[in-house]
């Protein structure tokens, strides 16, 4: 009886000595390995006797396996969203902008036609001819516009001094109520002292062939200086 005993002890001991060497070497190779599931010599799961995968406490986390979880589901990754291309974008064109070109004008109306002779009213028809050049302006930015009056050398120099100036006077100031700017306008008189006609051209006392002869010395020069808009 103690012999059969001692029989059995003997084999309990011994079988388990045996699964705790398995188990140790497991162990000392899962550590190795640190792996999140006990494995044997031969690399397969050690299991419990209720199919259970042994955990090592070695590594990361154990991850889910169909061979350890009976509630697996494998995982899928998402489907990979490329993003969405920009729309390509419309090119506009940059205009450039208008070229402006210096201008510099210069225009002489006849003094007879703007106005009566010997007279500063300015008549219809020379209203007309500076609503004329005052059209030309629209597309001319001007910086100065001179006017100059003049006189022929009929009468006093003192006269005609007045004279001059009193027509450019009237001149600047219809420009200015056709919207000109008045600061751009710049105005003067000279009288008879710079004649276009020369004194041997028109000789003799004064006489209606005379006073034409001298016309072209009676006249209002307008000078544009600025830029002008090139489309």
């Amino acid at each position: 009886m103690t012999k059969s005993f001692n029989k059995k002890q003997i084999g309990l001991t011994v079988a388990c000595a045996l699964a705790l060497g398995i188990l140790s070497a497991a162990a000392s190779a899962q550590s190795a390995n640190d792996k999140a599931y006990l494995d044997d010599s031969r690399g397969a799961v050690v299991k419990s006797g209720f199919g259970l995968c042994w955990n090592t406490g070695f590594g990361p986390p154990p991850a889910s396996s169909p061979e350890c979880d009976p509630n697996y589901v494998a995982y899928v990754a998402p489907p990979v969203v490329k993003p969405a291309e920009a729309a390509p974008q419309k090119i506009v064109a940059l205009t450039p902008p208008p070229a402006l070109k210096p201008v510099a004008e210069k225009l002489t109306l006849d003094a007879d036609t703007l106005f009566d002779f010997d007279k500063a009213t300015l008549r219809p028809a020379g209203r007309d001819a500076l609503d004329t050049f005052v059209g030309k302006l629209r597309d001319i930015s001007p910086e100065t516009i001179m006017a100059i009056g003049h006189a022929d050398r009929l009468g006093s120099e003192r006269y005609n001094q007045r004279l001059s100036e009193q027509r450019v006077a009237s001149v600047k100031a219809y420009m200015v109520s056709k919207g000109v700017e008045s600061g751009r306008i710049y105005s003067e008189g000279k009288g008879e002292t710079q004649p276009i006609t020369k004194a041997e051209d028109c000789a003799g006392p004064k006489s209606a062939k005379l006073i034409a002869c001298l016309q072209p010395d009676r006249r209002v020069d307008i000078e544009i200086i600025g830029t002008r808009i090139v489309r």
